[in-house]
């Protein structure tokens, strides 16, 4: 892959190529029959997922949160690597945001916490992403939800807006993640946080048969991958844009079952245990710190 091809701009096409595709399939099941069967009683339009079959209507990392009564598409169109929900202890009346709100499944489970006193906006820079978002939200009658269009870089809102950051996999994708936590911290009121779910790497990614350089050029920004921070990194930028009582908690560490079809060609031939321990590096880490 040339050098041309992983300029900011260039990173960033191809995050939003990749996400409208998603997108695109699921404002598809937004409009088709349900998840749970024509038969399944649902109103709207649009059968939403239930407890029993929560595991094939979207992403496993959610199977600890309630997915009833959101619409299918809200939760097949899921696309992370933790539960921001589950690190973030919203409160009722809390003013939230989510960073690469995708469908909006974040943001509706959200809106459920922070109550109807409460507010979460949703910031992506895909506009099929928010086409399929606020549909999913219209569909619950969501009333104390925004989607908005924005990069990372430079959100949409004004300073010292939201109570908390929340975002699942987000971070990594931005090619100026310097910028898109220092923006984090402009619209956190004080004593705000961020509680978010993101790819880290543990250690650095050196000593092994290729490079750091060979690793990343062959690895996906759009999966995710090619952009992970190592914890010194994430905790270092951090600190640069102001976060304090930063803490970086690793939850799962990857495998080749996770990283195989990701994997840059050069490391084919790599010896299985030399691939096992470079994707080990790899982590779905909770990151927290306030402002």
């Amino acid at each position: 892959m040339s050098t041309i091809l992983r300029t900011p701009d260039a990173i960033k096409s191809e995050v939003q190529n990749r996400y409208a595709r998603v997108a695109d399939e699921n404002l598809q099941i937004a409009v088709a029959a349900s998840c749970c069967g024509p038969d399944s009683g649902a109103q709207g339009g649009d059968s939403c997922c239930s407890p029993s079959d929560s595991s094939s209507c979207g992403s496993p990392l959610y199977l600890g949160e309630d997915l009833t009564d959101l619409p299918q598409a809200a939760v097949a169109s899921s696309r992370g690597c933790g539960n921001p929900q589950a690190i973030a202890a919203l409160k009722t009346g809390e003013v939230v945001l989510d960073l690469g709100s995708g469908g909006g499944l974040d943001v509706l489970l959200a809106a459920r916490q922070v109550g109807p006193t409460g507010f979460v906006y949703g910031v992506d820079m895909t506009d099929k992403m928010l086409e399929l978002a606020r549909t999913n939200a219209a569909k619950i009658g969501a009333a104390n939800v925004e989607f908005r269009k924005g990069e990372l870089e430079s959100l949409p809102l004004a300073d010292d807006t939201v109570d908390v950051i929340i975002s699942n996999c987000v971070v990594n994708l931005s090619p100026e993640k310097e910028n898109a936590l220092s923006e984090a911290y402009r619209v956190l009121k004080p004593g705000g946080r961020l509680a978010i779910s993101d790819i880290v790497v543990d250690g650095d990614l050196s000593g092994f048969p290729v490079s750091e350089a060979q690793i990343r050029a062959g690895l996906s920004w759009a999966g995710c991958i090619a952009g992970a921070l190592t914890i010194d990194e994430f905790t270092g930028l951090l600190t640069a844009a102001s976060f304090s009582e930063i803490d970086i908690e690793i939850q799962h560490r990857y495998n080749l079952d996770d990283f195989l079809g990701d994997l840059p060609v050069e490391l084919s031939s790599l010896q299985p245990a030399v691939v096992e321990k470079l994707v080990g590096r790899f982590t779905s880490s909770a990151i927290r710190a306030k402002k």
